[in-house]
């Protein structure tokens, strides 16, 4: 196949069952095997798996079906159509900035690339405080090099972009040992829009992979339709109640009305933030008040170094270099260590993540080519003092995330711009700015030490952002630790499973997307066999 081929045209034009949005109208009553709410990670890796052990699946996507002819390489297309709330959800307070994907493929549509396993210090965690005893390395492994062979996970043989060279360069003047990022691509052309919708159909996403796979076996997707709440009785979910909403999330005023969707079972994969808040419509058992909290974020500070060669960072592979040594030097339970990348760099989402206006932000532009950037990825909810979020439901019913910003994370703050501003000055930096309200770029690291030192490490001062959201219907060993069990099914309801990243008990401390295939993928397989189905592997 040519990589300029559509696949999803193609597969519309051959037939694929999609409603809602501009495509054929959703009826008012579905039935099915599993209904499966949502289209990303989870939900893309549950429906190759339980379409090819036979199962007549459904899948509910609140997002638009887009595909590469849409994507455009332009922000102002992109963010309104493929992020949600066009890129500019926020917790309550405005503190934190958080990117997710709304369309199908969900965040994978738009994410980096970026791929590991999950680490086995978190997972030793899960092990020892939330009774999740067969979550090891050696009983994920094969799940995971499924995942792997599946989506073309693999080392990135390109040279990496001078963004994220520098990071390599920095640290490795200060002894700070990096290493090379996984990929999930397939002929990538090297373009660096990754966040921006792949228009190469490079990116092996759920859009271009187990999606269109689910839909060649007889799957049904609506798109631009809504999951609003479960109809529970006797333990059991009786009906998905389901309802059409526009391109852009707004309930529509016209066309079909509710849908309700009848199956033997229901797969929740909306992501943290929307599963939790699906389960908080719906009125779920939640009797030891663990839904909906416990949400991580993987607070992200950033700093801002301008180099006098061209840096670029819009062109090439997206991240492909990072360092764990601020986790790996910090006890996990500890002060909160922090992992270091080199994000993209696009005009929009530049402005909107630095600080200032008027002139300020101006002079910032006119070293936009020249400007590097690091991201520090902090590895929340290890410590009694950084438990997460409550993800909340708001008056009209859209959920909204309290997410505290405490004394402890604004530490690893404070460390993680000191840690970013001495490696760019080792890369060779003329001038860093630490991302912070009262910040000023510093020509020198014994300058820009002692007033990170001095920064008042605030919420709102400090800008934190983040692309990562885990948590809210936790899995436990126990009903007393989580909303649901070790095989994803809920505590409290026999017919419902959570296959995405709300099930994780903490963050990752790591990009999350290949611990959600690897996970969700033994999960779904474990499904697919206690509904009969016998057994599948993800191929």
């Amino acid at each position: 196949m040519s990589s300029l081929q559509d696949p999803i045209r193609d597969g519309l034009k051959r037939g694929w069952k999609v409603l809602g949005g501009p495509h054929r109208e959703v009826p008012p009553r579905i039935t099915c095997d599993v209904a499966i709410i949502g289209s990303g990670a989870g939900a893309g890796i549950t429906a190759d798996l339980l379409t090819k052990a036979g199962l007549n699946v459904v899948i509910v996507e609140e997002g638009p079906l887009k595909s590469s002819s849409d994507f455009n390489q332009q922000e102002s297309a992109a963010y309104p159509s493929l992020y949600q709330e066009s890129a500019a959800r926020k917790t309550e307070d405005k503190a934190i900035n958080i990117l997710q994907g709304r369309c199908v493929g969900g965040s994978t549509t738009v994410n980096w690339t970026s791929s590991f396993r999950t680490p086995q210090p978190t997972l030793d965690y899960w092990r020892s405080q939330f009774g999740l005893a067969t979550f090891d390395n050696d009983t994920l492994a094969p799940f995971f090099a499924q995942a792997e062979r599946r989506l073309n996970i693999g080392p990135w043989l390109t040279p990496p972009n001078e963004n994220n060279d520098l990071l390599r360069r920095g640290a490795a003047k200060l002894g700070i040992p990096s290493a090379a990022i996984a990929r999930n691509v397939k002929g990538c052309w090297n373009l660096g829009s990754c966040g921006l919708g792949c228009p190469t159909n490079a990116k092996q996403s759920m859009l271009v992979t187990t999606i269109p796979a689910a839909l060649e076996r007889g799957a049904t997707l609506l798109v631009e339709t809504r999951a609003e709440r479960f109809e529970l009785a006797h333990g059991k979910v009786q009906a998905l109640l389901c309802g059409p909403v526009k391109a852009n999330g707004a309930p529509a005023s016209t066309g079909p009305g509710a849908t309700a969707i009848v199956a033997r079972h229901y797969v929740l994969a909306a992501g943290a933030i929307n599963s939790p808040a699906v389960l908080l419509r719906s009125q779920a058992p939640d009797p030891y008040g663990r839904l909906g909290a416990r949400t991580f974020l993987h607070p992200v500070v950033m700093s801002a170094g301008v180099m006098e060669q061209k840096v670029e960072g819009w062109q090439g592979a997206p991240q492909t270099i990072y360092t764990d040594h601020f986790l790996e030097t910090q006890a996990i339970d500890g002060p909160i260590g922090f992992k270091l990348e080199a994000p993209p760099l696009h005009p929009v989402i530049f402005a909107s993540s630095v600080v200032g206006f008027g002139k300020q932000q101006a002079d910032l532009f006119r070293n936009f080519p020249n400007t590097h950037v690091l991201l520090a990825l902090m590895r929340d909810g290890f410590h009694p003092e950084a438990p997460g979020g409550q993800v909340k439901l708001r008056s009209d019913g859209s959920p909204g995330l309290d997410y505290p910003l405490s004394a402890f994370v604004m530490d690893g703050a404070r460390r993680a711009m000191l840690a970013m501003a001495e490696i760019q000055f080792a890369a060779g930096a003329r001038r860093v700015l630490p991302v912070h309200e009262l910040a000023q770029p510093y020509e020198s690291w014994a300058k820009a030490k002692d007033a990170i030192n001095a920064l008042p490490m605030k919420p709102l001062l400090t800008k934190v952002v983040s692309a990562h959201v885990m948590g809210g219907c936790g899995a436990a060993g126990s009903e007393k630790q989580g909303v649901t069990r070790p095989d994803g099914v809920h505590w409290q309801i026999d017919n419902l499973s959570v296959h995405d990243g709300s099930i994780f008990p903490t963050s990752i401390g790591a990009n999350p997307q290949l611990s959600i295939y690897g996970i969700t993928n033994r999960l779904a397989q474990g499904l697919a066999q206690r509904l009969g189905a016998g057994d599948v592997i993800l191929a």
